[in-house]
């Protein structure tokens, strides 16, 4: 299927895999690559020698393009935005904030920017400063979240730009793409149906989470703090959200949630760590590798859209 998306990226699917944090290693990016998507590294709140360490491993396991994800927040977020153009990166994805400081550098180094954005506003700005396309991310998202859903903002942010956007947000199967593509995305961006692929080195307790997720099983913490986050449900999340309704102060639930994800990830705590995920985490039904994932998205869409 040919989008401007993969004409811009030189990638065989319109499918990106999102740059979630302790999540997206270099073995799963590499391996949505190799499958014919966009792999993701995800820097999160890693050190700039980590990341660059992730690079280097993916370049050894994929000859195809590949991005990184910088969380704009990261206090080595200058060093890291180095670190992609030293080492060659294609094609970086920006979150939490606005990438305009590194804009040129990158340009220069023929890198394609993919802002992620929760709102029209941040898309016009971002397509002002020079971004090659957009990533409209709706609330049904897993993680740090916005507050306009995937089915409304995705639209809205197609009829504010020329660039293409890429819907993400509650998209885990052949539907969700359909969908997306009818609301004028020219791609997709899929985060917890990666999760659990069959590369992801995320714990096996964190996936089998996912995969046994109902429909209600996702709730989001930090509403009341401006910094709200879309996570399965456990025991962690209940006495946070017992304290944020008492009106517990910022720095309280701050302490509850510091490492909360990384003990989710690495050390399989699902009870206290923070497991996050979509709501389409209730669509995610067993473990695949990246290129059944995308084999299945990908022919599901096809029939829908009556390409096949």
């Amino acid at each position: 299927m040919k989008t401007r998306v993969t004409e811009l990226l030189g990638i065989e699917y319109p499918i990106i895999q999102g740059g979630m944090a302790w999540v997206a290693t270099h073995e799963l990016a590499s391996a949505v690559s190799n499958a014919g998507g966009l792999g993701i590294i995800g820097a999160g709140g890693a050190p700039a020698s980590w990341v660059r360490e992730q690079i280097q491993a993916a370049k050894k396991e994929t000859d195809k393009p590949f991005g990184v994800n910088l969380m704009l927040m990261n206090p080595e977020a200058d060093e890291i935005a180095k670190v992609i153009v030293e080492e060659g990166v294609k094609v970086v994805t920006t979150g939490a904030g606005n990438p305009a400081k590194y804009m040129s550098m990158w340009k220069e180094a023929k890198i394609k920017v993919i802002p992620v954005v929760a709102s029209v506003a941040l898309a016009k700005l971002m397509e002002r400063g020079g971004a090659d396309a957009l990533v409209a991310e709706g609330m049904e998202s897993g993680g740090h979240i916005g507050a306009q859903t995937t089915m409304t903002l995705v639209p809205q942010v197609v009829d504010a730009v020329s660039i293409p956007v890429i819907a993400a947000g509650g998209i885990a199967d052949g539907r969700g793409f359909a969908a997306a593509m009818m609301l004028g995305a020219e791609a997709v961006q899929m985060g917890t149906r990666f999760v659990v692929a069959k590369e992801s080195t995320v714990h096996e307790n964190y996936k089998q989470r996912v995969v046994k997720a109902k429909d209600i099983d996702s709730e989001v913490t930090g509403m009341s703090t401006g910094h709200p986050i879309r996570v399965i449900r456990n025991k962690m999340t209940r006495e946070y959200l017992k304290k944020e309704k008492e009106g517990a102060p910022f720095e309280e639930l701050e302490q509850m949630t510091l490492g909360a994800l990384r003990k989710a990830v690495v050390e399989g705590d699902v009870m206290y760590g923070s497991v996050m995920a979509g709501q389409s985490a209730g669509l995610v039904k067993k473990e695949e590798t990246c290129a059944e994932i995308i084999r299945d998205v990908m022919s599901g869409a096809e029939k829908l859209l009556g390409q096949k």
